[in-house]
């Protein structure tokens, strides 16, 4: 138990690290990956390479931090005209412009929405932020987060960044439920300001439920043991970092498995998604984790009845499965649901083009988009 150095001592901190690199991609339990023939050398080669491939992570706006109530500093970006400065105002209208807010799932960053953000770049205002703990925010006192933290933090972003005027929200998978706790804490905000909502990938309770596409007995064996595992592991944070990068061409399948579904996905793209995930502690998966279980806010979509509503999922998500995206679209009449069809978890990285158009629709639908008028 205490052995820290030595083959063993490390083999085991591989295979603890393996599986943190599950819980990171969104799975509670191991899975069968195929051999891998090329050279360990060749294949770190091949991750450099993809590391330097492409744009993904390279837009930036225009950095802002909140305060959240308990002192948490939270980094985010706006693109656009600025509302909190008060050039934000419609020429002529005196009325600020829609803003859409954008929260990031859980091991992921505000980077994760990169088409989108290009996309929509100049044609609407957008504010992007990471949750605490994950990319530049700071990780905060509180341990373990809750999803309702999380909802308060939205709310410290929103008055940051987004003072005054319409927002449509936008959240997918643990920023779906973000959105669903600002709901709940702040039906006001709602009422008041909010004039359409999208929620990708995401649940609104009984994620207990969900199998990851393995046996449920197992899984569930997994769910039992799994805090315990993860505190234990949390307190030697450093040890199992280096084993989760002994192990990076597990991690590497196990974040394609996960993440995505087709086979035409770009490397590039997955060695972005796969680097993102890998930039978050251990120690923050652990003081998460149990947020997911105790998930349940079926109720708080009430506040969205009468909103336009975009309820997207891709159809072989594995993390938060279609049912679950399904159930929110009925919970929601003024929704329409999207199920992308030969699509995972990260949909918006792995089929951008529909859930951009989904959103573009949504603002339309809304009186608010880069269509209307």
């Amino acid at each position: 138990m205490g052995e820290t150095t030595g083959g063993g001592g490390w083999r085991r901190a591989g295979f603890a690290g393996a599986a943190i690199g599950v819980l990171a991609a969104g799975a509670a339990a191991g899975v069968a990956v195929e051999r891998l023939t090329v050279g360990r050398s060749v294949r770190q080669k091949a991750r450099l390479a993809l590391d330097a491939t492409g744009p993904y992570g390279t837009l930036r706006g225009t950095p802002g931090r909140a305060l959240a109530d308990d002192g948490t500093v939270l980094a985010y970006e706006t693109d656009g005209t600025d509302v909190a400065d008060g050039t934000g105002a419609a020429e002529g209208s005196g009325e600020a412009p829609v803003t859409v807010v954008f929260s990031h799932g859980f091991c992921l960053s505000q980077d994760s929405w990169h088409y989108q953000r290009e996309a929509l770049r100049g044609r609407v205002r957008t504010v992007f932020w990471d949750q605490r703990g994950h990319g530049r925010s700071a990780r905060g006192p509180e341990e373990p987060v809750t999803i309702d933290r999380l909802g308060r933090d939205l709310k410290a972003v929103i008055d940051a960044a987004a003072p005054e005027g319409p927002l449509v929200l936008v959240g997918h998978s643990m920023g779906g439920m973000t959105v669903m706790a600002l709901a709940d804490r702040h039906p006001e905000l709602i009422r008041d300001r909010v004039v359409g909502v999208a929620l990708i990938g995401t649940s609104a309770g009984r994620l207990e439920e969900v199998s990851y596409g393995l046996p449920l007995a197992g899984v569930n064996a997994v769910r039992r043991v799994l805090p315990g595992v993860l505190r234990a592991l949390g307190s030697q944070a450093e040890l199992v970092e280096k084993g989760r990068r002994a192990t990076a061409d597990l991690f590497a399948g196990l974040v394609k498995k996960y993440s995505f579904a087709s086979k035409d996905v770009d490397p590039a793209v997955v060695r972005f998604a796969e680097r993102m995930i890998e930039s978050v502690p251990v120690d923050v998966v652990a003081a998460f984790y149990p947020a997911f279980g105790a998930h349940d806010k079926l109720a708080a979509l009430a506040a969205f009845r009468d909103l336009p509503a975009l309820a997207l999922a891709g159809d072989q998500d594995l993390v938060t499965p279609a049912s679950h995206t399904e159930a929110i679209a009925e919970a929601l009449p003024g929704s329409r649901l999207v199920v992308v069809p030969d699509a995972g978890h990260l949909v918006m990285l792995e089929r951008p083009g529909a859930v951009t158009d989904a959103l573009t629709a949504l603002l339309a639908r809304a009186g608010e988009g880069p269509d209307n008028g």
